[in-house]
């Protein structure tokens, strides 16, 4: 019997000592990435900015392991996150929603199982799924283009709108554009329709636009990969009425050709850099390697981008 409690005390010390020394040890993140696949510019250089965060990061921090994953749509992403969760058994997310409303409850399903969580620029329809926002300024993405196309069309005209796809982001987006043309009252929205951040799918709105409205003198197209959309669809109609075609995110082709003044119907532009989800994934990473947490919002400006400042936002080597 003493024999017995002998071996039961000693291996309680055993024990005692080894969770002591684990205790002891640096915090372990092991980090889940989920974001979009590179399905065009904007997303390629989400992709391209994540993979440079993870390479950097995991180089300079022995204690942190980052794991990427892209999805092409909603359900995948909600997939990846289980396996996130069960076969990477992560400790922490920085994610990218594909959707809004379809991602909600798998984030907040992640999060339950303690998890912490970085939502980077599609907000979720609840914040309660979420420890921290990371974004550009979605508001002066739509308020900046507004304010410059009604002085571009001194306060008179017809505007048509390509949207992104249904997130919070793209309605915070449309809101804060109508809040500006709202003191315009001679300017016209004529319609404003999903071209999903998708150059052909923009081809074809813009196609349906120029069929429909025999007189447009300005679109916003919200995004430089629709804007080329938009621009092929006008060429080809060979129509003379618009004066102005905006898109937004500060892409290097559209920034070079605010600076060559290539394209007339190209004079500005709005930064919204993809480089944010590297930001988001550092912030994270070194937040929970000491434990730490992230401010609840953090959100970064975006700024109107003319010929006159184009040269400030020009990166040739970037991927977007």
């Amino acid at each position: 019997m003493k024999s017995v409690l002998r071996q039961l005390a000693v291996g309680a010390v055993t024990l005692l000592l080894s969770s002591s020394a684990l205790a002891q040890e640096p915090n372990k993140v092991n980090l889940g990435v989920a974001i979009p696949a590179a399905t065009h510019g904007f997303t390629g250089g989400i992709v391209w900015w994540a993979n440079q965060a993870k390479k950097e990061l995991e180089k300079n921090h022995p204690g942190l392991k980052i794991t990427v994953k892209t999805a092409a749509n909603a359900p995948e992403q909600a997939n990846q996150l289980q396996d996130l969760l069960t076969v990477n058994k992560i400790n922490a997310l920085v994610i990218f929603p594909f959707e809004s409303a379809s991602l909600t409850k798998p984030v907040a399903q992640v999060k339950g199982k303690g998890v912490y969580v970085t939502v980077v620029d599609r907000g979720l329809t609840d914040t309660r799924a979420q420890d921290a926002y990371v974004a550009g300024d979605n508001t002066a993405f739509g308020k900046l283009p507004a304010e410059y196309l009604a002085k571009r069309l001194n306060g008179k005209g017809n505007i048509v709108v390509l949207r992104g796809i249904p997130t919070t982001l793209d309605n915070e987006r449309m809101d804060a554009f109508n809040a500006v043309l709202k003191n315009h009252p001679d300017i016209k929205i004529l319609d404003a329709k999903y071209g999903n951040w998708n150059r052909d799918d923009a081809f074809k709105v813009m196609q349906d636009y120029l069929t429909r409205f025999k007189q447009i003198d300005a679109v916003w197209a919200a995004d430089d990969d629709m804007a080329v959309g938009v621009l092929k669809a006008i060429e080809q109609s060979q129509r003379t009425d618009i004066k102005e075609v905006f898109g937004g995110a500060g892409s290097k082709g559209m920034v070079r050709t605010i600076i060559e003044g290539s394209n007339k119907l190209i004079q500005a532009d709005v930064s919204y850099s993809p480089k944010f989800i590297y930001d988001a994934i550092k912030l994270t990473a070194e937040a929970r390697l000491k434990g730490e947490k992230l401010p609840a919002n953090t959100i970064i400006p975006s700024v109107l981008i003319t010929k006159e400042n184009a040269k400030d936002f020009y990166f040739p080597d970037s991927p977007f």
